[in-house]
């Protein structure tokens, strides 16, 4: 069965979240309670899908990753949307399906939506712990903007891409 990129059912997010959790989970560290938190705000994608698209990956019945879109507002206090911009968050994929495609399939799935809602480009963050990550963005022509400094010190690098006409 081919892999199903679509919207989060309402019966799958609590495994959706899951997968979200998963999938970040290497990266926090014995000593990372703001990293911890963040896990469990991954998690909820009940609460998000309110405000923003969460996109599932689906093979055999199976959620093997997700990604959330932002169009219309963000999903919590970060600087607001501009209107020409589109913002992938929370992209992740089950470890065990990693190497596959997943996550590229799952941006391209929000190029599409964001073209479809106008918008001119897409930006994303992530961090210099995600190495893979930083990579699959290169890859795929993103650029690097000024990086997000928080003032406890925590950086997310930025990253955005113009959307390519159809």
């Amino acid at each position: 069965m081919a892999l199903e990129i679509r919207p989060v059912l309402p019966e799958e997010h609590e495994e959706a979240g899951r997968v979200a959790a998963l999938a970040y989970r290497e990266f926090v560290g014995a000593d990372d309670g703001a990293w911890k938190e963040y896990l469990q705000h991954i998690a909820d994608v009940e609460d998000r899908v309110g405000s923003a698209t969460v996109l599932v990956a689906v093979e055999n019945g199976r959620i093997l990753g997700s990604a959330t879109l932002e169009l219309d507002g963000r999903i919590d206090d970060d600087p607001p949307l501009h209107p020409h911009e589109a913002h992938i968050r929370m992209l992740g994929v089950d470890p065990q399906a990693r190497g596959r495609g997943i996550a590229r399939a799952l941006i391209d799935a929000c190029f599409v939506l964001s073209r479809k809602a106008g918008r001119a480009y897409v930006t994303l963050h992530t961090t210099e712990r995600m190495k893979a990550a930083q990579a699959m963005y290169r890859s795929l022509g993103f650029e690097r903007l000024e990086d997000r400094v928080f003032p406890d010190g925590f950086v997310l690098l930025t990253y955005r891409k113009a959307i390519p006409p159809a």
